[in-house]
């Protein structure tokens, strides 16, 4: 049997213990670490790549939602909370589930039958797909890298644009680029990473230079020198 990996993070101890209880009528998971806070945390995510993680929003120092927009790839996560507004916030960034405190069993185990379906579906697609968090004032995103179509460059940040939407994240573009497929994103200039899959035409009638149509609309130019490489990668397109 394959086990999903599991990071409990909280930081009330009585909180991780009561996990702890609870994930032993699941033999299909593990529990390969616990913290207590969220420097701790992102250490043992970086380090172990679990599956999934239980989250507790609040805790002293950064919060749960700090600690997953610090991370380059953020595994499933079940929120766990004293507080229903915060719950709340949760569900609406979908999240797999929250579970408010103190919590019983059988709402456990509505949880865990959530994030087995998830889990299984990730295995049977082989997806290599990244979630991002990012959290924009008072709105929270999960953004799925496959839906993403353009990525930009604003001095220290980057701007997502996926399903209409158009979210920032401190973050260098070069940064970003280490750790996207590149068999799906390809860079086009200094400034500009796109999705391959949404490429709709491609333009290639100006000498060294190209143009990149989007299917949703975007007219993009190509460096001279990306051009040159997309072309080696892309060679039906050219």
């Amino acid at each position: 049997m394959n086990k999903h990996k599991v990071i409990i993070i909280d930081d009330e101890r009585l909180a991780r213990e009561e996990i702890k209880r609870h994930l032993l009528d699941y033999d299909d998971f593990e529990i390969a670490g616990t913290a207590e806070n969220a420097d701790d945390a992102e250490r043992l995510i970086t380090s172990l790549q679990p599956d999934l993680i239980f989250l507790d929003i609040q805790m002293p120092g950064k919060s749960g939602f700090d600690l997953l927009e610090a991370l380059d790839d953020v595994p499933e996560v079940i929120f766990i909370t004293a507080y229903d507004q915060f719950a709340v916030k949760a569900f609406e960034v979908s999240a797999i589930d929250y579970l408010v405190k103190p919590f019983r069993e059988e709402r456990f185990a509505q949880a865990i039958l959530k994030v087995r379906e998830k889990l299984q579906g990730k295995r049977e697609t082989r997806s290599f797909d990244r979630n991002i968090f990012v959290k924009e004032g008072e709105k929270l995103h999960f953004i799925k890298t496959s839906e993403v179509y353009l990525i930009t460059s604003l001095g220290n940040y980057v701007r997502f644009h996926f399903s209409g939407q158009k979210v920032y994240l401190k973050r260098s573009l070069n940064q970003l680029e280490e750790m996207l497929d590149p068999a799906l994103f390809f860079r086009i200039s200094r400034t500009e990473i796109i999705n391959t899959s949404f490429i709709k035409e491609v333009d290639t009638s100006v000498k060294e230079r190209m143009t990149i149509v989007l299917e949703t609309g975007e007219r993009l130019t190509v460096s001279s020198r990306r051009s040159a490489a997309f072309k080696r990668r892309h060679k039906p397109l050219g």
